[in-house]
């Protein structure tokens, strides 16, 4: 059987469509795990490591208000990282991730572990929380692998 990445390019291309990624506590790692497929040019566009605030508000377009109501580690702002992704990349479908990888940055409300996925589509942007128990590199493998599970799954629905 086909791993992930290789099931949701299958998909992309069936559906005869392109993806883009921004990611802020993955690091760029669900871009990597994508364009580990060869021929992933045909429907991977790119992606934004939107690590910093800064570049979340400058470059994808997430809202400052939204930033300081919510806080980075939020649905919101996953959702309007994926809707800015889509359009800065001109892409189809766009998938987004923002978190607490660990160990440091955990706030009570908000754990070490603690993700929202974002992904917009057509004019909709939807999110997902997911949290992880594991170190810095097994959070980051965990929520990149769920991210694209999310995007196997909305896929098979289009």
């Amino acid at each position: 059987m086909a791993n992930i990445a290789e099931e949701v390019g299958q998909l992309l291309q069936e559906r005869r469509l392109t993806l883009g990624v921004v990611e802020s506590a993955t690091g760029g790692l669900i871009a990597h795990l994508i364009t580990n497929i060869a021929g992933s040019s045909a429907y991977f566009r790119g992606a934004v490591v939107a690590y910093h605030n800064e570049v979340k508000t400058g470059v994808v377009g997430v809202s400052k208000a939204t930033l300081d109501r919510y806080g980075a580690v939020s649905s919101r702002v996953a959702e309007e990282m994926a809707r800015g992704g889509k359009k800065l990349l001109g892409v189809g479908i766009c998938l987004s991730d923002t978190g607490i990888a660990g160990p440091g940055g955990a706030t009570p409300q908000k754990p070490v572990g603690l993700f929202y996925l974002g992904l917009a589509y057509g004019d909709k942007a939807y999110s997902r929380k997911q949290t992880f128990a594991g170190d810095r590199r097994e959070n980051k493998a965990s929520v990149a692998d769920a991210a694209l599970e999310w995007l196997r799954e909305c896929l098979k629905t289009i």
